[in-house]
């Protein structure tokens, strides 16, 4: 352990001597004495706010109180407290300047010390989105409080709320209420048992504010008015089990350009009455955010508060479903250590790849089968769209609407703000790659956000035809027909041709979701509560559990810390009144709390599986009154619970794409008619083959500019252009993308959480920069993209 450390310290010099700054490389700063400086709240390169909760680790044969800090040159040493025990010092470190900072701790009469830089950034954020969206629409106003209250208007253009503590409290009845006189228990307030045995009243204290231009909120049970103490860093509520639960909420449509009312729920009784704290934010509802790497920002920035007012949380565990199970599974595998376990129901892989490919395709079969002339029955169109209900595709089909410029526009933004064509071309752009345009950059001939949606060469209906269902003639005049999607997210004959560079940009900064980042190492437990055969449709199809799970498959060649749960829904989509849910919960706290209790700074995936409770394991509950459960591995057209729970499959796995959902664009080959089971007359050839000019998808080949993850924790920095004009109308893009030292990991290779600087890894990381071609003269450079890797704080199980 003593040369490691001491390999990090010369590593950290080597850089400082390049004019490197030693935050992007380590999350630790250490001599070779073995004095260390962590950041507790987070990491050093990602502080926010003006503050950080700091440890300092001091040599057995250093006293306490010879230690001296100092931040940027000014004495901080008073805002630090001995750790006797640990032999340590704690403390925060408060009115930290924008940008770097500098932490030296030295020893009084000595020449040992240690260092480190933090980057602090504003709390309005940007940390690593990149610029901030514009417009903004500031809900405050709306968001109501557990008194019934709002929070009234912003107090500025981020739309800033004072923070504020309120209270609320269970009453016997189980009911909730608002509580106005915190010193005084209410006679009718219920009690509750925690986790570790605490039996305490049912007091709730909700902190609100706004973090990153979101409302956040924080709950926990705390009853000042039953001598409950303050609370800080060190002094914990008795009710608090010392577990965090981040809460992420659903939806999709109209999450752009608006603050948000909600969040995704702070009071709930399931998980307030065992002790967990619980938080979220506004922009952690995709109903107001859909977009990833936002929401991460958002969680970081909010457990970092966390953090800084309550302490470390023992381990943070991840719900949600639907909306909330792209955030789970995306900030999980993009930026390890946020969340130590995850529970996604209802669940998708991500919003781009795995959600948007199916309800796009199921648009355009919609409007196909309400506008051809060759007849097909029910069963051929269910057949084609692949859904087990036929349902399912007009339903879906309204979400592509996502993709529609203007469809989905939130309420809250006036008409005036608008995008439209030819009265307002400069307007808001209501659509989900415009949300994205810090990430996929601008076209350059448009101006508008790059997009990464391709059905060039898919083979629309081709299993049906495989299968004898539909006719060559019916198979033909589909794919000649189905159309695609113009810049503005309407049809258009032609096929939807995806962007190449947002393509490359999806797979390596993680918008796909790989499953080889964080997720690798992480415990997962994905719920489901069924819902392919509800007679209206539902888009939330359990052949997205399998895309998951295929996606780790791939990336790492396991997928043992990976638990499919499956039941009816007779409890909804995702609530804690599910017996299954709530047991998902324990199961995921006991797998945690194994973990936590393993003696290892940044356990493997051998320790994560190893750590799972040995009645944790696939499993899906029979239909009837009394439920009964049958314990077999979750395969898609076999076993008894798939009898049960049919995973039918999306409309481009008919048309022959793999399970996984990952190839945004195919490689093409030319048509053979060996490929095809029925019989095609000459003339059907000749259309076959007219059809797919330029071939058709070859699904046995890694997608077009498919590859890896470059790294985790990648941060996104916008080079504008100079001048105003530039800026309006942009046409050029500068990436630079910065890898983990040692490349590509096989399946059963390195941690992730060290191939992003986990302490026990810490080496120089290559630059790899690609520049556009220049630009056409009289054309204007666009806003392109950085993204480079950032580093972690602390050990796995306590990083903020």
């Amino acid at each position: 352990m003593r040369k490691q450390r001491i390999i990090g310290s010369v590593a950290a010099v080597a850089m400082l001597a390049a004019g490197m700054s030693t935050s992007v490389l380590v999350g630790v700063a250490q001599a070779a004495d073995e004095m260390e400086v962590r950041v507790l709240s987070g990491r050093p390169d990602t502080v926010s706010g003006g503050d950080a909760l700091l440890q300092i680790d001091i040599p057995e044969d250093v006293a306490l109180s010879d230690v001296r800090v100092a931040v940027s040159g000014a004495d901080a040493t008073a805002a630090f407290r001995a750790d006797v025990d640990g032999h340590r010092l704690v403390g925060i470190v408060d009115g930290l300047a924008h940008g770097a900072n500098g932490v030296s701790v030295t020893v009084a009469g000595g020449d040992a010390g240690a260092a480190l830089e933090l980057v602090n950034h504003p709390v309005e954020g940007p940390v690593f989105s990149g610029p901030h969206e514009h417009p903004f629409v500031c809900e405050t106003d709306a968001f109501e409080l557990p008194s019934g209250e709002t929070l009234g208007a912003p107090l500025d253009e981020n739309c800033s709320v004072a923070r504020r503590v309120d209270y609320a409290y269970r009453a016997a009845d189980g009911t909730l209420k608002p509580l106005s006189d915190i010193d005084a228990l209410p006679a009718d307030a219920a009690t509750t048992k925690t986790l570790t045995g605490a039996e305490v009243p049912y007091v709730i204290r909700i902190e609100t504010g706004t973090i990153n231009r979101a409302v956040y909120q924080i709950a926990m049970l705390h009853a000042p008015g039953a001598g409950d103490p303050g609370l800080d860093p060190w002094t914990a509520s008795p009710g608090w089990n010392r577990r965090l639960i981040y809460t992420f909420g659903g939806g999709c449509v109209n999450g752009w350009y608006r603050q948000g009312a909600s969040t995704g729920g702070v009071t709930d009784d399931v998980m307030l009455r065992q002790g967990y704290a619980v938080a979220s934010a506004s922009l952690n509802v995709y109903g107001n955010n859909c977009n990833d790497l936002l929401a991460a920002e958002t969680m970081m920035m909010v457990k970092e508060r966390f953090i800084e007012a309550y302490g470390q949380p023992r381990y943070t565990i991840g719900w949600g479903c639907s909306g909330g199970s792209y955030q789970n599974h995306q900030i999980a595998d993009n930026y390890p250590g946020l969340l130590d376990g995850i529970i996604p129901g209802c669940s998708f892989p991500d919003v781009g790849f795995g959600t948007v490919p199916m309800i796009t395709d199921a648009r355009l079969l919609d409007r196909y089968f309400q506008e051809t002339s060759v007849p097909f029955t029910e069963e051929q169109k269910r057949a084609v769209a692949g859904f087990l209900n036929l349902a399912t595709m007009p339903n879906v089909s309204r979400n592509a609407g996502r993709v529609q410029v203007g469809e989905f526009c939130p309420d809250v933004l006036p008409e005036a703000l608008r995008y439209h064509r030819t009265d307002n071309p400069d307007g808001a752009r209501c659509d989900v790659y415009s949300h994205y345009v810090n990430v996929y950059g601008q076209d350059a001939e448009t101006g508008f956000a790059r997009r990464p949606l391709d059905n060039v060469g898919v083979q629309y209906g081709l299993g049906a035809l495989e299968d004898g269902v539909i006719s060559p003639e019916q198979f033909l005049d589909l794919n000649r027909r189905i159309g695609g999607y113009d810049q503005d997210g309407r049809f258009q004959a032609e096929r939807t041709v995806a962007d190449p560079e947002a393509v490359r940009l999806a797979y390596e900064t993680g918008r796909l979701t790989n499953g080889g980042g964080g997720l690798s190492e992480t415990p997962i437990i994905d719920y489901r509560a069924y819902s392919d055969d509800r007679e209206n449709g539902d888009v939330h199809v359990r052949y997205h559990s399998f895309s998951m799970r295929e996606r780790l498959r791939k990336a790492n060649g396991r997928t043992d810390n990976h638990v499919m749960l499956t039941e009816d829904d007779r409890y909804g989509l995702y609530s804690s009144r599910s017996p299954v849910l709530r047991g998902a919960l324990a199961q995921m706290d006991a797998w945690l709390a194994n973990l936590s209790a393993a003696d290892a700074d940044d356990p493997g995936i051998e320790q994560v599986v190893g750590a799972k409770p040995a009645d944790l394991v696939d499993a899906c509950w029979t239909r009837d009154d009394d439920p009964t459960r049958i314990v077999e591995e979750q395969v898609r057209g076999a076993g008894r619970c798939e009898e049960l729970y049919p995973s039918a499959p999306a409309p481009r796995e008919v048309a022959g794409a793999p399970v996984a959902s990952d190839v945004i664009k195919c490689e093409l080959r030319p048509v053979d008619m060996a490929d095809y089971a029925g019989t095609f007359s000459a003339e059907q050839e000749a259309e076959l083959r007219e059809i797919f000019a330029d071939g058709v998808c070859d699904w046995t080949k890694p997608g077009v500019g498919q590859t890896g993850l470059s790294g985790t924790w990648l941060k996104l920095t916008l080079l504008r252009p100079r001048n105003p004009e530039q800026r309006q109308r942009a046409s050029r893009c500068i990436t630079c993308v910065r890898r983990a030292s040692g490349g590509s990991r096989s399946p059963a290779s390195s941690s992730p959480r060290r191939a992003a600087g986990w302490p026990g890894r810490r080496m120089p990381l290559p630059t790899i920069r690609r520049w556009s071609p220049r630009p056409r003269q009289g054309t204007l450079p666009r806003c392109g993209t950085c993204w480079r890797p950032g580093r972690t704080s602390t050990r796995r199980r306590s990083t903020g």
